[in-house]
């Protein structure tokens, strides 16, 4: 199976081409062991920021319908710490790690990325796109393309790691934002993150599910959402894709390769399937390229480019 979804992956090969994306397991190296075990290709730290964060009070998470509603607010170890974690699952592991920062300045932006120069990781991704700390932060820096540009820009000039820019779907025009990374030396983007934020109502309570009152929707909803970006951005761009929002099952991950994507995350699954959702999910893409006379992950087709 592995050789048959073998791919590249900026310079890297990757056995597997499903993602652990940030946020979803523990930070500890055994969250991301667990989860390379399980079939993931690549895994991601929780987004580190300079100092440590508790995040919100709880509840954080509340299931709907058709997905998620979260507001974990970023909590984390710190870079320091969380780096730290990231070492010694690479002294255990050589399934390759991105290392998500997140700031809300160039400044601090460039102090983590001096930070993770010193790491064992392979990729650094920038997450300028978390919805639910608007309260605290305000609008996202995805939500600027003169802002992503700085950031990228700066980081890019003192980066010895790849690039990975995650991008928010909750902005007017998302290409104009890619093609604003891309300029700015972005070797890779991730998108989509969460979309929203949005709110849930206990109706006995009369008050709000979460804590926070508003959060990030993920789940099989915005699947729609996040093939239409993914495909408007790889129309226009130039730099691979880690496409996800709402991948569940084989075929979601088909859709996304079609779309543009050259890899796939795959989050909240972990809470309907299990972590073992990776290797079905795997099994299940295997079993559709037999069905369809496809001998490797390359051979399934891309959509037509938009003119």
């Amino acid at each position: 199976m592995r050789k048959r979804l073998k791919t590249k992956f900026l310079g890297i090969e990757v056995n597997l081409p499903l993602v652990l994306p940030a946020g979803i397991m523990d930070m500890s190296f055994s969250g991301l062991d667990i989860s390379a075990k399980n079939g993931a290709g690549i895994v991601t730290s929780k987004s580190l920021t300079l100092e440590p964060r508790l995040g919100h009070k709880g509840p954080v998470v509340a299931e709907f319908e058709s997905g998620l509603l979260n507001a974990v607010g970023l909590c984390n170890p710190g870079i320091v710490d969380g780096l730290t974690e990231i070492n010694q699952f690479k002294e255990r592991s050589d399934t390759p790690v991105i290392v998500s920062v997140f700031a809300t300045n160039t400044d601090d932006f460039s102090k983590l990325t001096n930070h993770v120069n010193k790491s064992r990781g392979d990729f650094l991704e920038l997450n300028l796109s978390c919805p639910n700390v608007f309260d605290e932060f305000g609008i996202p820096l995805a939500a600027s393309k003169d802002e992503v540009f700085k950031i990228v820009k700066a980081v890019k000039e003192i980066s010895r790691l790849p690039i990975i820019a995650k991008l928010s779907p909750n902005v007017y025009d998302i290409v104009e934002i890619a093609l604003a990374a891309e300029k700015a030396g972005a070797d890779a983007l991730c998108m989509i993150n969460t979309v929203g934020p949005g709110m849930l109502i206990n109706t006995k309570m009369v008050k709000p599910v979460l804590f926070n009152k508003f959060g990030g929707l993920s789940g099989p909803c915005i699947k729609p959402i996040a093939l239409k970006l993914i495909y408007q951005t790889y129309s226009a761009l130039n730099i691979p894709i880690i496409g996800m929002g709402g991948v569940t099952i084989g075929e979601d991950a088909i859709e996304m390769i079609m779309a543009g994507a050259t890899l796939v995350g795959v989050g909240t699954a972990v809470y309907y399937r299990g972590i073992e959702v990776f290797d079905k999910i795997n099994r299940e893409i295997i079993e559709f390229m037999d069905e369809n006379n496809y001998d490797n992950l390359e051979d399934i087709p891309k959509l037509e480019k938009l003119k």
